[in-house]
């Protein structure tokens, strides 16, 4: 009895052993290109190990040669090159916005390879009308970049619950218990796109994404603060190169951390949450533009630029209230830094000040520089671009499940 059980465990032994030596070997092409005996050098492995896993690699269309290895100094003829296939599986990403809807496709290199972005004010539309007007652009831009996608994930401005593919609550869209990635599935089957509907869809929160967009693009530390702005205020908390989601998903809600407790009542039911200070809304409000068009990061932006003193005043306010809001989590946290993304960041000229003046007044658990404070680079792009690049990690970090899949 006991011999029968250890002969059936082998089996399962090995192949866990060669689905870790796949993802370690891939791991090694995303570093940039190698040959196989720089990746037995840097992974342990033998040669003829590396070579068999290489060939796995390559029939499922997840590395490629490129050309000759660089020298080594070895004795020998030098190697072939190789890296992540730039025609393999892509990562397809979509984001719902409160005035936007996007998509893009991310190769396995983590180059863009299409964009597509379309402005529309969803505050209020049918689910079923955004789905089908997102179905759309997932299918053009997945067409036009020609590439097989291994996974979508959509970036929303809601909470995303315990429900998978669920938005629990997006006020913003008037959404609540909406479930959005069936709805998807749906849009993307009437669209024609059955093979993208076909495909395992993800929906996370857009301020989480644009977290994890800064800790894998992003040349920061691995443990931060991300605060960014569409219609409302998120933060995403990165603790060790991992993202802190907390014990139901809600966890980065900072936009209702009450800065003034004794302020203006918020739609949440509670009153002085940052976002009647630094949200969309109350900004618009402040800088005497409410109302204004749908691209409130734009306008803003060019007023303060041009010299509009109502419009800089107010940036300023908002930037005084978020680094309220930053210094109490940065209290709690002891995060490395605190990142501004979104469109934040876009605005950071005039919000950093007020910031920087605010934490280092209130932060005590440590004397508090202004370096720890900075925007970044990714911008309004962030939370797309997370989505897409998740799935190619995904990829990356488990080859033998897309490979099985190929064969």
């Amino acid at each position: 009895m006991r011999e029968t059980e250890s002969r059936r465990a082998q089996p399962a032994s090995q192949q866990g052993m060669r689905r870790a030596n796949l993802a370690l070997v891939l791991g090694e092409f995303a570093a940039g290109p190698r040959s196989r005996a720089d990746v037995a050098a840097a992974t342990g492995l033998t040669r003829a190990a590396v070579s068999s896993l290489v060939d796995e690699l390559s029939a499922a269309g997840l590395v490629a040669e490129c050309g000759p290895a660089a020298p080594s100094g070895r004795v020998g003829r030098p190697g072939t090159a190789l890296a992540l296939d730039p025609q393999g599986p892509a990562g397809l990403g979509g984001e719902i916005g409160v005035e936007h809807l996007a998509a893009c496709v991310v190769d396995l290199r983590g180059e863009v390879r299409g964009w597509r972005r379309r402005d529309v004010s969803n505050r209020g539309r049918r689910p079923a009308e955004v789905l089908a007007d997102l179905a759309a652009l997932l299918r053009d831009v997945s067409a036009a970049a020609r590439l097989d996608p291994a996974g979508l994930t959509v970036a929303v401005p809601g909470l995303v619950g315990a429900t998978e593919g669920t938005v629990e609550r997006a006020a913003n869209l008037g959404w609540s218990g909406e479930p959005v990635a069936e709805g998807l599935r749906q849009a993307l089957a009437a669209a024609g796109a059955d093979a993208l509907a076909a495909l395992p869809i993800e929906i996370d929160n857009e301020a989480n994404l644009g977290g994890l967009a800064e800790l894998w693009l992003g040349d920061g530390p691995e443990d931060f603060l991300h605060v960014s702005a569409e219609a409302g205020i998120g933060a995403a908390i990165v603790v060790g190169g991992r993202l802190l989601r907390g014990a139901r998903g809600y966890a980065g809600e900072l936009g209702h951390l009450p800065v003034h407790p004794d302020g203006p009542r918020c739609p949440c039911g509670a009153r002085g949450c940052l976002e009647q200070y630094a949200g969309e809304a109350a900004v618009l409000l402040a800088a005497g533009l409410p109302g204004a068009g749908d691209d409130w990061v734009a306008l803003l932006a060019d007023r303060a630029a041009g010299g509009d003193e109502l419009v800089r005043a107010a940036l300023a306010a908002a930037g005084a209230a978020l680094g309220v809001a930053a210094a109490g989590a940065v209290n709690l946290l002891d995060p490395a830094a605190v990142v501004l993304g979104g469109g934040y960041a876009e605005l950071a000229e005039w919000l950093l000040p007020a910031m920087r003046a605010e934490l280092a007044a209130r932060v005590t658990v440590r004397p508090w520089s202004g370096e720890w404070l900075s925007a970044s680079a990714l911008g309004r792009r962030g939370p797309l671009l997370g989505a897409a690049t998740g799935v190619v990690r995904a990829v990356v970090a488990d080859p033998a499940r897309f490979a099985a899949a190929e064969a």
